[in-house]
């Protein structure tokens, strides 16, 4: 998708939104924690996405700012009951770690970058593991409350029903997708994808791009950040597996499965990954392994991702050789 929405990418997007807005009207709590899940899964993806599809960077440790996120997000709700300083902590919290650590990441990049990033997030999870005194150690932290939203002196609204805290992730999901959508066609994406597609002619065009990767870099843990601090209210808890590796590969395979190179690709993919995992598990134990085959089967036969179908309809199709090599000949012979 470049440029603006078409009209009817607008009228679906809006029809979307507004049964977004009615769920919780029209379905059971399953259904809208479902959505909820899937909503934080896409915020955590488009933070990913920014990093791999538009920058060029691969990386494996986004669990670790989503880790951060959560515990800071559930310690803050722990000691201050105040759902607003809770999620806005979290994010500074991991926001702060995703510009340390980066510092340190974005001076290598392929796979030096990648098992760089493995090997923070992985620190982050023994860090979970071990700091007993902070994290709870494999206890994790319990009995986190649905605190209201509190801003002072103008609204103070109670999430103890499910259906309120929903709305809370939906609007601040399509908050951050609507920063992301403008944000990767603004100037600055611009240059994030041309230092993907060669940072050597980026860099001899005056773009400091450890600069731009750094700030990339940010961006996606404050997305990651942002992902982990709306999930200790929903689930009361936060256990460091969170941090682990394999967290880090669900965006990963979100991504793929709707398509790298398309802003809707790791939203779409979000969907497409927890409806898999749901059917899938309703009828075996073993889900992972058939989960695997058809993830793999998925991204084997539609390699750009779902998303790639829509848009090759889009782009009209090349003329043949023979009619470009005659319009060539008349225009030369004009």
């Amino acid at each position: 998708m470049t440029g603006r929405l078409s009209p009817r990418a607008t009228i679906l997007v809006v029809l979307l939104v507004s049964a977004l807005f009615l769920l919780p009207w029209v379905a059971g709590k399953y259904p809208v924690y479902v959505a909820m899940q899937i909503l934080i899964l896409a915020v955590f993806s488009l933070g990913f996405n920014l990093l791999f599809g538009y920058t060029g960077l691969l990386s494996f440790g986004q669990a670790g700012f989503f880790a951060v996120g959560a515990y800071g997000c559930a310690k803050i709700l722990l000691a201050v009951p105040n759902l607003f300083l809770g999620i806005a902590g979290g994010v500074a919290a991991a926001g702060v770690a995703a510009f340390l650590l980066g510092i340190l990441s974005v001076r290598h990049t392929r796979i030096y970058f990648s098992m760089l990033t493995l090997a923070f997030g992985m620190m982050i999870y023994s860090i979970a593991w071990k700091w007993r005194d902070y994290t709870g150690g494999d206890d994790g932290l319990v009995g986190i409350p649905r605190a209201p939203l509190e801003i002072p002196g103008l609204v103070t609204i109670s999430m103890a029903a499910m259906e309120h805290y929903y709305y809370v992730v939906l609007v601040l999901s399509l908050v951050a997708i609507l920063a992301m959508y403008r944000l990767v066609r603004s100037p600055l994406g611009l240059t994030l994808q041309a230092i993907r597609d060669s940072e050597t002619r980026a860099a001899f065009a005056g773009v400091p791009v450890q600069k731009y990767r750094l700030f990339a870099f940010t961006i996606a843990g404050l997305y990651a950040g942002l992902a982990g601090a709306l999930l200790p209210p929903l689930e009361n808890t936060v256990t460091p597996p969170i941090a682990h590796w394999s967290t880090s590969a669900e965006p990963v395979l979100a991504t793929l499965l709707g398509g790298i190179h398309t802003f809707s690709g790791p939203i779409v993919g979000a969907f497409l990954f927890f409806v898999i995992k749901d059917v899938v598990m309703r009828f075996t134990e073993y889900w992972l392994i058939c989960f695997g085959i058809v993830v793999v089967a998925m991204v084997m036969g539609f390699p750009n991702g779902i998303m790639s179908l829509f848009e090759n309809r889009k782009r009209p199709a090349a003329p043949p050789l023979e009619d470009r090599r005659a319009a060539g000949k008349t225009g030369s012979s004009e």
